[in-house]
């Protein structure tokens, strides 16, 4: 290959330019970016940098001394992939021929019908959203958090940290309750309450009230809840449009193989636009978590290099971690077709304790709250034992 493509410029990005590089092509390399920033950290948008105990530097993902000798493109947006001049069309008219194409285009926040134009009301994705959102919370007064899985939780547990009133607003009747189980994510979710959050379940928004400011939160059983700011955590959609017509499989984000290749010769996918194909259950997941965009690219870009021919390895089970009012939550594992769960040390009413969840005597994924030590271990257990 003489040109590779890497069309996305955040974690999973970099880390596919990184592999590309350490695996020893030598070629042409363009990284492709819609964000004029250089590639940053996103998990402390919504803790330490929204509450002003880290700066923009600290979000740096690359070395000072790291030069991938990569053509960097940013601040235009893919705008379509032509798959018979094998050409990647810019939203600013440019084309980018390539032999080789990694789709890292990540993930979009979801909005709210009607919130458009409406001042006071944010997403948290990007670094220019956590700009505006740190901005907004240094004023104080009352949030009300759309939406309570973990961005939403981070964000109420930040802002509660900076004083403001916050309440959290969740359609679901328990929180969390896809990730980590009805049972575990109700737990985990009870940490507002012990902090003095308001946490509304099984609360469905009907809109939001305000002219040309939000002035509140309109539920679909009548009630208002009164905010200066609002924060709209309901997921995200795969950044997957440009690909419409290329003949590369969509169904939920980008389609792949187990090692990542797409229906299309040549071109793979990495990160959270990427439904890779899970052996051990059957099905096509997209794992949205840090560390799936880090160690995942290595085996896509080694099928792309070699045409398919590399073995895929079995992936790790998905990992993630979050930190809420002082607690570490770190969770690995599928909680879904789980037939029981378990806590093996600690308490739940004591917010630190470990939970191994298990399907017909195996475990097939692990929790702990305040338990880094022995989730670590178990951790590695799960690895070792998961198809």
């Amino acid at each position: 290959m003489r040109t590779v493509a890497v069309v996305g410029a955040s974690l999973a990005g970099l880390s596919a330019a990184r592999s590309l590089r350490s695996q020893g092509y030598d070629g042409r390399l363009v990284v492709i970016g819609d964000e004029p920033h250089r590639p940053y950290d996103r998990p402390p948008l919504s803790k330490e940098f929204l509450a002003g105990t880290l700066g923009e530097a600290d979000l740096a993902l690359e070395r000072d001394d790291e030069d991938l000798g990569a053509e960097w493109l940013l601040g235009t947006r893919a705008a379509g992939l032509d798959r018979t001049e094998r050409a990647i069309r810019l939203t600013d008219g440019r084309r980018v021929r390539a032999d080789g194409v990694v789709v890292a285009t990540g993930a979009a926040a979801r909005t709210l019908p009607g919130a458009a134009g409406l001042a006071g009301v944010h997403v948290l994705r990007t670094l220019d959203d956590a700009r505006g959102l740190r901005d907004a919370l240094a004023l104080g007064g009352r949030l009300v958090v759309i939406g309570g899985g973990f961005i939403g939780a981070e964000v109420a547990s930040t802002a509660h940290g900076l004083g403001l009133d916050v309440t959290v607003v969740e359609a679901a009747p328990t929180p969390l309750a896809g990730p980590l189980g009805e049972t575990m994510g109700g737990i985990v979710s009870a940490l507002h309450t012990d902090h003095g959050v308001r946490l509304l379940c099984g609360a469905g928004v009907k809109g939001l009230g305000g002219e040309r400011r939000v002035e509140a939160v309109l539920l679909e059983d009548g009630r208002g809840i009164p905010a200066d700011t609002v924060v709209v955590g309901v997921g995200a959609r795969p950044n997957v449009e440009w690909l419409q017509g290329s003949g590369v499989a969509l169904d939920n984000g980008v389609t792949c193989g187990a090692d990542g290749r797409t229906s299309l010769a040549g071109v793979v996918a990495v990160g959270d636009c990427a439904a890779w194909y899970d052996p051990g259950a059957g099905v096509h997941r997209r794992v949205e978590h840090w560390t799936g965009a880090l160690e995942r690219p290595a085996a896509a870009v080694a099928a792309l290099l070699s045409s398919g021919a590399a073995e895929p390895a079995v992936p790790r089970p998905p990992y993630f971690w979050s930190d809420q009012y002082g607690v570490k939550i770190q969770f690995a594992g599928h909680a879904a077709g789980a037939d029981t769960v378990t806590v093996v040390e600690g308490a739940t009413d004591e917010r630190s304790f470990l939970a191994v969840y298990r399907r017909g005597g195996h475990p097939v994924a692990v929790l702990g709250m305040n338990q880094p030590r022995l989730f670590t271990r178990w951790r590695r257990q799960l690895s070792n034992t998961t198809p």
